[in-house]
């Protein structure tokens, strides 16, 4: 059984899909369920795109909203975050020296 044919599009009820694995409904679940790690990582390449699209492509944000599919403040959201998480890279990065190599980063 392949997990992301189940996670990305699942016609049926994990219910559904338990009796008719034989497994119990938390094992579908279980199953179907990402990774933190992964979700994390998700949402970040989302808000990048989503600033990308707005800041670099110089769309509007009812452009960018109706693109992603989200409301106007959605969209507003996730870039906001991203600039941020953009701005604390960058400042992380100017704290070491150049040619000084971080010791625990």
């Amino acid at each position: 059984m392949v997990r992301t044919t189940l996670r990305k599009k699942r016609p049926v009820s994990a219910r559904e899909l338990a009796e008719a694995y034989g497994v119990s409904t938390r094992t579908i679940q279980s199953w179907v369920a990402m990774k933190r790690e992964d979700w994390i990582d998700e949402q970040a390449a989302m808000r990048e795109a989503v600033r990308s699209y707005h800041d670099d492509e110089g769309h509007t944000w009812p452009q960018t909203a109706e693109h992603f599919n989200m409301s106007q403040g959605a969209v507003r959201q996730r870039c906001y975050r991203a600039r941020k998480e953009r701005e604390d890279e960058a400042a992380e990065k100017s704290k070491h020296l150049p040619g000084e190599i971080p010791l625990f980063d």
